[in-house]
């Protein structure tokens, strides 16, 4: 089971004054969310929200017949659950972990109450839904007017943004799910990635080799997307240490057995 995760590293948790992450720390709980895992599916209701810290979850939207494709990506700069406080309740999508990793979960209760009282907390996540926005409607852009080459390109970048390595643990078919083509498209873009020396794929793991020269590959998608989020969120530069009460601990991570355990 991966190490326990601090908060603290989920940029909106970090950006919260003392008081407001003082009142919701107590119920912020440990989860562990593998590759796969299933946070919430259409039409299902938020007993949740979650806070990824080393994860990466995937925003689906799957049509009738089975086919997806990703129209968002969350990790440690977000929150997954936005339907909740929009006022919608449920959503027409899929929420699902791309990345393995850690997160924290929080009641909906605790997250309205917080939102519903008009301070720093609903203002943040404000600025993180029209930072969200900007992400699904530049991802629409992208998947009509761009090669899947710079599609690739894009999608790897934003993985990275969310990841402490440059190594991303993903196979191709996962990748063709999410950009929603072929899976022999995919393997073409990233053997021609691999060729000009920018990428090193092998059994479920691509290895970034040269960033610099995948962002210069990309469209102009990619920059859209991170100058929104880095315009309207703090920098994760600026995290300061706040008080955690003595009792809070984040040793022992929940672990889910139940494929919906927590879309439930």
């Amino acid at each position: 089971m991966p190490t326990a995760s601090d908060p603290l590293d989920n940029r909106l948790l970090a950006a919260l004054p003392e008081a407001e992450f003082s009142r919701l720390a107590p119920h912020l709980e440990c989860v562990e969310m593998p590759v796969g895992k299933i946070l919430y599916e259409s039409g299902s209701r938020f007993n949740y929200v979650y806070f990824p810290t080393s994860a990466i979850v995937s925003i689906l939207y799957v049509m009738a017949d089975g086919a997806s494709a990703e129209i968002a990506v969350v990790g440690s700069e977000g929150i997954v659950g936005l339907a909740l406080f929009m006022g919608g309740g449920t959503t027409t999508n899929d929420a699902v972990v791309q990345n393995g990793g850690m997160g924290f979960r929080l009641k909906s209760q605790f997250i309205l109450e917080e939102f519903n009282r008009g301070g720093p907390v609903l203002r943040l996540l404000l600025r993180y839904t029209q930072a969200f926005i900007t992400q699904t409607a530049q991802t629409a852009v992208c998947n009509r007017h761009h090669t899947l080459d710079r599609q690739l390109c894009r999608w790897l970048l934003l993985s990275l943004d969310r990841l402490k390595s440059n190594e991303i643990v993903v196979t191709q078919e996962l990748i063709a799910n999410m950009l929603g083509v072929r899976r022999e498209g995919v393997t073409a873009a990233a053997g021609r990635l691999q060729m000009a020396g920018l990428i090193r794929y092998k059994r479920g793991r691509i290895l970034v080799l040269d960033r610099p020269g995948l962002e210069k590959r990309t469209c102009e998608c990619y920059a859209v997307v991170k100058n929104e989020y880095d315009r309207l969120l703090p920098p994760s530069e600026s995290r300061s240490p706040l008080a955690i009460p003595p009792r809070m601990t984040w040793a022992r991570p929940v672990a889910y057995s139940d494929p919906f355990a927590i879309a439930r």
